[in-house]
């Protein structure tokens, strides 16, 4: 197994702060206030959860595109998967805290089959899936906590 280059992992970790802050801000209402006050009520709770959330279901189908311009085997197929999370997000991130999570939640454990497959096709790195277990296990305990909390 390959080793994850320490930039893609360092950023990869610090791209769930987002979500590790959205819980912090559902754990602590002195937290959830002072993020109100000072970042506005975006940025706090299950608002930051599910907007963060869909950002980065969205940046992930992109990165999908750029495996699926590499050739996969059925190339139409790797392109019609890179969509998927960004519709994901569009048609079904809505309707309310609990509905959005779940969407997103749903959403990223389906992105990861989709990372499992473009890795069949030999298109990401050797190291992808390593990051993509421990980014997504990080992500759906986030989501989870604030279906939980909210």
């Amino acid at each position: 197994m390959s080793t994850i280059p320490r930039p893609a992992l360092a950023l990869g970790l610090a791209g769930l702060l987002p979500f590790v802050w959205g819980v912090a801000t559902l754990l602590s209402p002195a937290l959830a206030e002072a993020g109100l006050r000072v970042l506005g009520p975006r940025f706090v709770g299950p608002f930051v959860l599910i907007a963060y959330g869909r950002v980065i279901l969205c940046f992930m189908a992109g990165v999908l595109w750029g495996f699926a311009a590499q050739g996969a085997p059925g190339q139409w197929r790797g392109y019609a998967l890179s969509v998927m999370p960004a519709l994901w997000a569009f048609f079904f991130v809505g309707g309310g805290p609990v509905q959005a999570l779940w969407a997103l939640l749903t959403g990223f454990v389906l992105l990861l089959a989709m990372d499992a497959q473009f890795g069949q096709w030999g298109l990401t790195p050797r190291w992808w899936m390593t990051l993509r277990l421990l980014l997504t296990a990080g992500v759906v305990l986030c989501l989870g906590a604030g279906l939980w909390l909210a």
